[in-house]
């Protein structure tokens, strides 16, 4: 496994990945950080803890709202285990993303047990 130090909010968190995702996670991160940032261009400063709920809850809207899409794409053409999606994703890739999603998950909240 290797370890990536990701700055989120202006933090350094050791995250743990398989090798070879370093790059990914680096730029998942980037990609969290830049919503915190919105965020905090908002609302301000109201403590780690509760922007990164917040930045969670909008994240997982987002992604909410792509899956409700996929399952409409998915729903509007003929069922296939290898079909492709309008996205150009097939199910073995939205497995494989889903489970990418579900260990960077993971990961997080093994990083906020730990610094908590």
């Amino acid at each position: 496994m290797a370890q990536v130090t990701v700055t989120i909010n202006d933090r350094d968190y050791e995250i743990a990945c398989d090798d070879g995702q370093e790059n990914h996670l680096i730029k998942l991160s980037q990609f969290v950080d830049k919503r915190l940032r919105e965020l905090t261009d908002v609302i301000g400063q109201v403590g780690d803890a509760r922007l990164l709920v917040m930045a969670s809850l909008l994240l997982a809207d987002e992604l909410s709202e792509v899956y409700t899409e996929l399952d409409s794409a998915q729903n509007q053409q003929p069922t296939s285990s290898k079909s492709t999606s309008n996205f150009g994703l097939n199910s073995d890739d939205l497995d494989l993303f889903t489970s990418r999603i579900e260990k960077i998950v993971e990961n997080l909240q093994q990083s906020k047990r730990k610094f908590s």
